[in-house]
Formats: structure tokens, C-alpha cells, sequence
């Protein structure tokens, strides 16, 4: 399976602007710039776009890892908080930081936590920020 997005930028880095869309049409020339990553114009950005997909992810794998252990959730209500810090002469993504709100009817806390705990080490998107680039190039 795979997944694609797409990003047109034009202009320089600080003031050009930029427009994400994906195939599922979910975001469709949505805006993007330096000012909505690092200021709050309206528009989204790559650490907000991360912070969703990690919060999606990991919810969802938990409910899996519920499931297999015969529980179901009421409720899982999963907020990411990605953190991007200035490193040397740009920027790096140094954590992101997952906060579970949970309604799981008849769970005890260890288990709980043994089944988050794993849903954490294996959402494909907590793996992914550990992952190999590659890349592929055309000049015109």
C-alpha cells in the first residue's frame, strides 16, 4: 500500500508560500508558509500534519491491541504534541509527545499500560520517525 501527498512551493523559504494536497483529496492545495509553521497564519504545516498522523496512528493501534486482548474501548482520545527545535543552522523534529485519555471498560491500569506501551512501539508512524529516506530527483 502506498500513500502519496504532494507539496508545490514558490518563492524563497521565508517568504514564499506553498500549498499541500493528498490523493485522497483530504487536503486539497491546502496553504502552507513560513508563517504557518512558525508564526499562526492560518494554514497547516509539516510538524501539525506529523502531530496528526502519529495521534491516528497510535489510537488506532491501541484499539488492535485492545481488541487481541479482548477489550473494546469506549473511548480513546489521543493528543500528539510534536516539537520542532532549531539545531545548528536549521531545524529538527526532537520528539513527539503522545497524551492517551482513555475509557476502557473492565482493564486493569497494568494492563492498560502494557497495551498502550506496545501500541506505541509499533504504530507504523512511531517507527517511521526513525526511518531510511530515499529519494529520487529530476532537474528541468
Amino acid at each position: 500500500m502506498i500513500r502519496k501527498a504532494k507539496a508545490i512551493w514558490r518563492g524563497t523559504g521565508r517568504d514564499g508560500t506553498g500549498e499541500l494536497s493528498t490523493d485522497s483529496g483530504v487536503l486539497s492545495s491546502t496553504p502552507y508558509s513560513f508563517k504557518t509553521r512558525f508564526e499562526s497564519q492560518p494554514g497547516t504545516n509539516p510538524e501539525e500534519l506529523i502531530a496528526a498522523a502519529h495521534a491516528g496512528c497510535f489510537t488506532m493501534a491501541l484499539a488492535f491491541q485492545l481488541q487481541t486482548a479482548g477489550f473494546a474501548a469506549d473511548e480513546l482520545s489521543t493528543e500528539a504534541a510534536v516539537s520542532i527545535e532549531q539545531e545548528g543552522g536549521g531545524f529538527t523534529i526532537k520528539k513527539s509527545a503522545l497524551t492517551l485519555r482513555a475509557t476502557v471498560p473492565d482493564i486493569d491500569a497494568a494492563k492498560f499500560e502494557e497495551l498502550a506501551r506496545a501500541a506505541e512501539k509499533t504504530c507504523p508512524v512511531s517507527k517511521v520517525l526513525n526511518a531510511e529516506i530515499s529519494m529520487d530527483f529530476e532537474l528541468g
